[in-house]
């Protein structure tokens, strides 16, 4: 058995209450490792491109408010 097969069979017996409590648990853990990514990511200059084609278009014109 994998790891994940073994935690899919453990969350499988939760009761509902634990459930939603592992599931707000993992919502901000997943979040969180999301944010820690984005923020790599962005110290490394991997959206460096992005963002400036983004101002490109922006300063072009061809943005609208949101």
């Amino acid at each position: 058995m994998t790891k994940i097969q073994a935690v899919e069979h453990e969350v499988k017996k939760l009761d509902r209450i634990s459930l939603a409590a592992f599931r707000n648990w993992f919502l901000k853990f997943d979040s969180d490792a999301w944010d820690r990514q984005i923020e790599a990511d962005v110290r490394a200059g991997k959206l460096n491109k992005l963002t400036q084609a983004a101002l490109r278009e922006h300063r072009a014109g061809k943005t609208r408010p949101i």
